[in-house]
C-alpha cells in the first residue's frame, strides 16, 4: 500500500478503536452501577468481577456492535476528509473512486476477519468464564423445563417426565417410548429415575417394561441400572447456551440434534448464520459509508452522520425482523442471516454508482 492508502487505513482503524473504546468505558460504568448490588449481595470478589466478568465482556461487546461502529467511523472520518476537500484533491489527481476504496476494503477485511475470529472462537471460550460468573452472582442461567416434560432423545425414542429436579438429578413419573413408523415397539414406565454422575447411567425405580415386538411381554421390578441415550441436560435448558459454543461445536451440536430428530435446533441455526453473516456486514456497510460521505455536502458531517445512523438502525431492524420470521418458521435461518446483507449490498451498489468519480 502507498502513503495515501496508509493514511486512510490509519484514520479508519484509529477512529474505530477510539470510538469503540469510549463506548466500552461508558457501558462498563453503567453496567457496574446496575449490577453492583448483585456483586455485593453475592460476595463477588473484585478479582472475579474484573477478570471473570468484565475482561470477557469487552470482546463480546466489541463484536456485538462492530459493524455499527465501523459504519459510524467510516462516515465520521470520510466526511471530515470531504469537508477539507481532501477527497476532491485525491480524485482530481487521477485516482479512481474504486482505487480510493482500496484501503477502506483492507481495513474492513481486517475488522471482518477479527469479528469472525472473535464471534466464532475467542468469545465462546471466554464466555464460559463470563457465564459461570453470571450464573453464580447475577442470574440463574439454568431453567427448569417445568411440568410435563416431553423430549425426543433420539430418532423414534421419546421420554416424558411429570417434573425434573435439577439439584437432585431426579425425574418423577418417567415414561420412555420407542416407535418404528408410528408403531409402538417398547414402553418403560417408572415412579422415579435418578442420574448417577459417577457411573454415567440411570437408576430406575418401581418400573414396568412393555415389549410389543415380536409379541407382547410385560416385566416389573423395584430398581434397575441402565444406560439411556439421554442426559440430565435434556430435561432443563440453559439460557442461550450456544454462546459457549465455537463454530465447530455449534455445527456438531446441530448435526447431533438432527440425527436425533429433535426440533429444538432453530435458535442454534439462527445463531450460526448470524455469526457467518455479521463479518460480511462490515464490508457492505463500509462501502455504503465511504460512498455516502465522500461527497462534500452543504449540511456538513451532521447530515452524513444522521443518514448513516438511520441506515445502521435500519440494518439492525432488518436483522431482528428476519430473525422473528425465522423463529416463527416463515423463512429459513439461512435467509434470516443473509437477507439483510443482500438488501444492504444492493443499497451499497446504488451509493457506489452515485459516488463522486
Amino acid at each position: 500500500m502507498r502513503k495515501l492508502d496508509w493514511y486512510i487505513f490509519k484514520k479508519f482503524i484509529g477512529t474505530f478503536f477510539f470510538a469503540i473504546s469510549l463506548l466500552i468505558v461508558v457501558v462498563i460504568v453503567f453496567d457496574v452501577s446496575e449490577n453492583v448490588d448483585s456483586f455485593i449481595k453475592n460476595n463477588a470478589s473484585l478479582y472475579e468481577v474484573v477478570f471473570h466478568y468484565y475482561i470477557p465482556f469487552i470482546p463480546y461487546f466489541i463484536n456485538l456492535f462492530i459493524y455499527l461502529f465501523t459504519f459510524i467511523s467510516v462516515i465520521f472520518f470520510t466526511s471530515k476528509m470531504a469537508g477539507h476537500t481532501e477527497i476532491i484533491a485525491i480524485l482530481s489527481s487521477g485516482v479512481s473512486f474504486r482505487r480510493f476504496l482500496w484501503p477502506y476494503m483492507m481495513a474492513a477485511l481486517l475488522l471482518a476477519g477479527g469479528s469472525f475470529y472473535l464471534g466464532n472462537f475467542l468469545i465462546p471460550r471466554m464466555d464460559t468464564v463470563r457465564r459461570t460468573f453470571k450464573n453464580t452472582y447475577m442470574e440463574n442461567l439454568m431453567k427448569s423445563s417445568g411440568q410435563n416434560i416431553h423430549v425426543q432423545i433420539e430418532k423414534g425414542v421419546y421420554a416424558y417426565m411429570a417434573n425434573y429436579d435439577m439439584k437432585r438429578a431426579t425425574g418423577y413419573k418417567f415414561t420412555l417410548e420407542r416407535f418404528d413408523n408410528h408403531t409402538l415397539e417398547y414402553k418403560l414406565s417408572a415412579d422415579k429415575i435418578v442420574y448417577d454422575t459417577v457411573k454415567d447411567n440411570w437408576h430406575i425405580y418401581n418400573y414396568i417394561e412393555y415389549d410389543f415386538i415380536p409379541e407382547e411381554k410385560l416385566s416389573r421390578g423395584k430398581i434397575i441400572d441402565t444406560v439411556l441415550p439421554m442426559k440430565p441436560s435434556d430435561f432443563y435448558f440453559v439460557k442461550e447456551d450456544f454462546e459457549e459454543m465455537n463454530l465447530i461445536e455449534l455445527n456438531n451440536y446441530i448435526h447431533a440434534q438432527r440425527e436425533k430428530g429433535a426440533d429444538n435446533i432453530l435458535p442454534y441455526e439462527i445463531e450460526k448464520h448470524k455469526r457467518l453473516a455479521s463479518p460480511a456486514a462490515i464490508i457492505i456497510l463500509t462501502i455504503i459509508g465511504a460512498s455516502l460521505s465522500s461527497r462534500k455536502t452543504r449540511g456538513g458531517m451532521g447530515i452524513n452522520l444522521g443518514i448513516g445512523i438511520t441506515i445502521t438502525f435500519a440494518y439492525i431492524l432488518f436483522l431482528e425482523f428476519f430473525r422473528v420470521f425465522a423463529i416463527s418458521g416463515v423463512i429459513s435461518p439461512f435467509f434470516a442471516g443473509w437477507l439483510p446483507n443482500i438488501i444492504f449490498a444492493t443499497i451499497g451498489i446504488y451509493f457506489l454508482a452515485k459516488a463522486p468519480k
